[in-house]
C-alpha cells in the first residue's frame, strides 16, 4: 500500500537532515537553507561540528535525527543536506514501524536513493529524488520548480521545461511504479532485505563519472539478480564517464546500455534530464507512471500526484 504524504505548502515546518555525507563547504549550503526559508519554516537537525570523515555524524547520531524528524507532529517534509555517502549504514537502524505510521516526504538524491528505495520496500512511501539543499541556493528555476510542484501537489513535465528529448532505444508502452536512482547505490540494495520488488517496476537510472566498464558491470549485476527481467520498462537518465582504463580500448556508454537493453521486449528510452548535473527533473520514487516508446519518440507521464488529495 503507497502511503502518500500530504501536500507541502508555503510556510509548512521541514526539517533538514543529513543521512550521508556533509556540505562540501559552508557557503552552499547556507545559502541553500536562505533560499528555503523564503518558501517554509526550516528546522534544522543536523549542525556543523559533528561531522565523522566522510560521514555527516555519526551513524546513532543520523538515525536519531531522521527519527526525530519523523516523530515530530508539525514537520511536513524533510530535505537532505546532501548526497555523498552514508544513507546504506543506517539502514539497518531505522524505526520502520514509526515510518509506516508517518509517512513523510523525502527530498533528496544520489546516495538518498537508498533511503528512497528501502523507504518503498519496508514502508510504503513515495518520495521525491530531488535537488538537495546544498543545491538550493544556486539551482536554475526550473529545477527549483517542478520540485515545488510535486510537493505541492502539482504534476510538472519532466521533459519540457529542460530542452530535452526523450529518444526511444526499444519501443513499447508500460505503467508500474517509477522506481531507481543512482546505479552505484541502487545495485548495493540488490540481495538485501532492503531493496523493493522490481516486478513491473519502470527502472530509472543515472551516474556520474564512471567508466563505461564499470556502469557495464553494474548493468550486467541488474541481469543476473533478474532485475533487468523483473522490470516493465527502463529510462536512462544522465550518464557521464570518470577516468577511463589506462590500457584503451574502451566501450562508449551507448554501447554499453545497447548490449544491455536493446533487445528487451519492453520500452527503454534515454535523454532524461535527471542526474548529477543541473538543470535536472525531480523524480516521484514509488509512483505509478506511464511509458511509452514508438520508433521514433518517447513520453513519460505521473499517473497520480506525489502526494495525498
Amino acid at each position: 500500500m503507497l502511503r502518500r504524504p500530504p501536500p507541502l505548502t508555503p510556510g509548512a515546518p521541514v526539517a533538514i537532515v543529513a543521512p550521508a555525507s556533509p556540505p562540501r563547504a559552508s557557503d552552499p549550503y547556507q545559502a541553500g537553507l536562505d533560499r528555503l526559508r523564503t518558501l517554509y519554516d526550516v528546522r534544522p537537525f543536523w549542525a556543523s561540528g559533528s561531522e565523522r570523515g566522510y560521514l555527516a555524524a555519526p551513524d546513532p547520531d543520523r538515525v536519531a535525527a531522521l527519527h526525530r524528524a519523523l516523530e515530530d507532529p508539525e514537520v511536513r517534509a524533510i530535505f537532505c543536506v546532501r548526497g555523498g555517502y552514508g544513507c546504506l549504514r543506517l539502514l539497518p537502524h531505522l524505526d520502520w514501524d514509526l515510518a509506516r505510521t508517518h509517512p513523510t516526504l523525502l527530498v533528496g538524491y544520489s546516495d538518498v536513493t537508498a533511503l528512497h528505495l528501502a523507504l518503498f520496500a519496508r514502508a510504503g512511501w513515495v518520495g521525491l529524488s530531488g535537488p538537495v539543499v546544498t543545491e538550493w541556493g544556486e539551482a536554475d528555476e526550473a529545477t527549483l520548480s517542478a520540485c515545488r510542484d510535486w510537493c505541492e501537489g502539482r504534476t510538472p513535465s519532466f521533459v519540457d521545461t529542460y530542452d530535452a528529448t526523450l529518444t526511444p532505444l526499444t519501443a513499447g508502452t508500460a505503467s508500474g511504479p517509477l522506481l531507481g536512482g543512482n546505479l552505484a547505490v541502487l545495485t548495493r540494495l540488490v540481495g538485501t532485505p532492503f531493496a523493493p520488488d522490481f516486478e513491473g517496476a519502470i527502472l530509472v537510472l543515472e551516474e556520474v563519472a564512471e567508466a563505461p566498464y564499470r556502469v557495464d558491470r553494474m548493468l550486467a549485476h541488474l541481469q543476473l539478480a533478474g532485475v533487468l527481467d523483473a522490470v516493465s520498462g527502463v529510462v536512462l537518465g544522465t550518464f557521464t564517464t570518470g577516468p577511463l582504463d589506462p590500457d584503451p580500448p574502451t566501450l562508449s556508454l551507448d554501447e554499453v546500455f545497447r548490449d544491455h537493453l536493446a533487445h528487451r521486449s519492453y520500452p527503454v528510452v534515454t535523454g532524461l534530464p535527471y542526474g548529477h548535473h543541473l538543470p535536472r527533473c525531480s523524480l516521484p520514487l514509488g509512483l505509478p507512471v506511464h511509458l511509452h516508446a514508438s520508433p521514433t519518440d518517447a513520453t513519460l507521464n505521473a499517473e497520480a500526484s506525489l502526494v495525498a488529495p
